[in-house]
């Protein structure tokens, strides 16, 4: 009942608010059909690893805490409610009394118990999981329902009509991000629309969305190869004036607004503005305090894959390991720091970073392979976004050196990136990459 995912997020600050509870780790979301009281609206289900000094009692009193601080109404027995906190495990130790059973007697039977479970399961199998055996094997043996169980990562409020990825749902439309970069040294667009007025940037705007674009990535400051970097505040002032220009208008209503930043404090005032997620390039290696700042904010985060700086990236192109084993093994590494600074696991995107730290046949390799990178362990459910628009392989490749001719070498990694199963493409050209995304999903979703 209610915005889904905004329950289950004060939940978790609920949680935590008295001390006596930590949050390690979260698993995805999962949206499921109702069990048992068929006639409802669609579950949201997810788990926590949690670390506590609470006796099982204790901790059951203090979730019913929450629930009632949160004004649960609980209409029938497994009917509708707005949030529903249960204790499936409590350490290796099983426990039963009047009140509480433990392991939760009917976990075993609930795919969309058990499936959020096995995703927080130790990557080191060294460390011993209660029930681990029970937990997979009763998964593999659930029949399997009519419509698979898949997980949300939100974007917006679920007022939006742009609300979330569901990435395991094989027919799910691919997200257009358009690229508005408002500086005046962007690789490709630099300058077209730095310091414009606001009524040319409003059609400029209008046309993207008009175009396909579900997603508008506002950026201030240039990342290209050797850029350098301008201050926070030169960034603030170029990216707040664009934002509040899309907030206000009628046409970018259920349009998500992403901010290009790798800076904690340009994030807290582009949030703070309206802005719905940050993508930033250095996934959090850049300033150290940005993934605490994105965990408290609660806001979704798309982690890039890159090495050192826009300055220093391609001094750091070397993967002996090979470049897929070891964006993945980086990529996770970003995952698992992001949740240890409080960032939820159904609040983050990756993008592998073609182009950032990449030689042209690593970043052809990415693309090729991009279906082995989402299965990497440890990431595999997560959404990804890809962003390859008018970049400098796709040049050297097709022989084209102005950036704003490479359209169709781009529709061709698009159109790759989709079959490898990516979530989201970042693009210049929104008409025409709109309909090479319509078309890959034709064909591979």
């Amino acid at each position: 009942m209610g915005d889904r995912v905004a329950m289950i997020e004060t939940a978790c600050r609920e949680m935590e608010s008295s001390g006596n509870i930590v949050i390690i780790r979260t698993s995805s979301l999962w949206e499921t059909k109702a069990m048992y009281v068929l006639d409802q609206d669609m579950f949201v289900n997810g788990v926590c690893m949690v670390g506590t000094s609470l006796s099982p009692l204790e901790l059951l009193d203090e979730l019913q805490a929450v629930e009632r601080r949160m004004g649960r109404v609980k209409i029938i027995d497994k009917g509708p409610r707005n949030i529903d906190l249960d204790i499936l495990l409590y350490g290796k130790i099983p426990y039963s009394d009047t009140r509480l059973q433990i392991p939760h007697p009917l976990m075993f039977e609930r795919e969309f118990v058990l499936r959020p479970l096995c995703e927080i399961l130790p990557l080191d199998k060294q460390k011993h999981f209660p029930y681990e055996g029970s937990v997979q094997s009763r998964l593999h043996k659930l029949p399997r329902p009519e419509v698979p169980l898949s997980s949300i990562t939100p974007l917006a409020s679920e007022k939006s009509s742009s609300s979330g990825i569901y990435t395991r749902q094989p027919k799910r439309d691919t997200q257009i991000m358009s690229i508005l970069n408002v500086t005046p040294d962007s690789f490709s667009d630099g300058g077209q629309n730095y310091n414009i007025d606001e009524a040319t940037l409003a059609i400029t705007i209008k046309a993207h969305i008009a175009a396909g674009a579900t997603i508008i990535d506002v950026g201030g400051q240039s990342t290209r190869p050797g850029s350098v970097q301008v201050s926070a505040q030169e960034e603030l002032a170029r990216i707040l004036p664009a934002l509040k220009l899309i907030r206000s208008l009628p046409e970018a209503r259920d349009i998500v607004i992403s901010i290009d930043t790798y800076r904690a404090g340009v994030a807290v005032e582009a949030i703070a503005a309206g802005a719905d997620m940050i993508n930033d390039i250095s996934g959090g290696l850049m300033d150290d305090d940005m993934l605490p700042t994105l965990a408290k904010l609660g806001c979704t985060v798309c982690l890039m894959h890159m090495r050192g700086t826009p300055e220093t990236m391609n001094d750091h192109a070397s993967y002996p390991d090979g470049v897929v084993e070891t964006v993945g093994r980086e990529l996770l590494e970003r995952v698992l720091t992001a949740e240890r600074a409080g960032i939820r696991r159904w609040r983050i995107i990756l993008d592998p970073g073609i182009g950032f730290a990449k030689t042209q046949e690593q970043n052809l390799e990415l693309l090729r392979r991009l279906a082995e990178l989402k299965n990497y362990r440890g990431l595999q459910g997560l959404p990804w976004l890809v962003g390859t628009s008018r970049k400098a392989f796709i040049g050297k490749v097709t022989g084209v050196d102005e950036a704003k001719d490479r359209v169709l070498g781009t529709a061709a990694t698009v159109s790759a990136a989709i079959q490898g199963g990516a979530d989201i493409v970042r693009v210049h050209d929104v008409r025409e990459m709109a309909q090479v995304a319509k078309m890959a999903d034709a064909i591979w979703r």
